[in-house]
């Protein structure tokens, strides 16, 4: 199959205003945008926009209006001047029981000749709003085994903890047998949080299906409950709570560009 699962782990820290760590184990999944639904037809535990004990659902990422993800995609990019894609890949956490935390997934569009020319990022907030930071890859970063570097200025607001005035600084690795994903949030130069997100690549057969779903859960909850208990903790420390700016409240969706390092 071209779609697979990824089993890793998902680290956050933070150094300000509270210094805190943890990570935790999480299933990706892989998606071949034009095969995953012919892949997963026969199978009895992972199904592509029906209820199962895993599955995906077009409404979960991309426009999440009904519109095909090769066709929102394909748009995406057009207004940013770059061509129709040949592949597209999508990693993102599956729905386990109809549940999914999908805080960031990741899109990645080849060429004809398999070469990566675009990367963009979709950072969800807990308040049904999303954002897609869009990369264009040249050709020549695309063709090193380097990490792809790049940043942008936050313009997307997702923590009441984390003010606007910030930047995110990505190291993405283009998935292969294995991938990795670092995200550093700066402050005027300064470094206060610190996320990552690898993997290795393993079959979408009834074993891995049957990990994903028999850990996942756990990890859901952990992570879900370490994020309020941190939030709680400096919120008592006297934290600042920040509000969705107003200029926010009402765009559901927007998307802007990332720059190359």
């Amino acid at each position: 199959m071209a779609s697979c699962f990824y089993f890793g782990k998902v680290m956050h820290q933070r150094e300000d205003p509270m210094q805190y760590r943890f990570d935790y184990h999480t299933a990706s999944i892989k998606i071949d945008v034009d095969l995953f639904a012919q892949e997963v037809q026969d199978c009895k535990l992972l199904s592509f926009n029906r209820f199962n004990l895993l599955s995906v659902h077009t409404r979960d990422h991309g426009s999440r209006d009904g519109t095909s993800w090769r066709e929102w995609l394909t748009g995406l990019l057009a207004e940013y001047q770059l061509p129709n894609p040949a592949k597209i890949e999508l990693i993102c956490y599956p729905r386990i029981m109809g549940y999914a935390f999908n805080p960031l997934a990741m899109w990645y569009a080849y060429d004809n000749n398999e070469q990566l020319f675009a990367v963009v990022a979709e950072v969800s907030n807990t308040f049904g709003q999303w954002h897609h930071y869009v990369l264009k890859v040249p050709a020549e970063t695309a063709q090193t085994s380097k990490p792809i570097q790049c940043h942008v200025n936050k313009v997307f607001h997702v923590s009441p903890f984390i003010d606007m005035d910030a930047a995110y600084h990505f190291k993405i690795t283009p998935p292969r047998d294995k991938f990795n994903t670092f995200i550093k949030e700066t402050r005027q130069n300064k470094a206060f949080f610190h996320a990552s997100q690898n993997g290795y690549m393993a079959p979408l057969d009834t074993k891995n299906i049957l990990k994903a779903a028999g850990f996942a859960p756990f990890s859901m909850v952990k992570v879900i409950t370490l994020i309020h208990w941190w939030a709680l903790k400096i919120w008592l420390a006297g934290g600042q709570f920040h509000k969705t700016p107003t200029h926010l409240q009402n765009i559901r969706y927007s998307h802007s560009e990332m720059t190359l390092c």
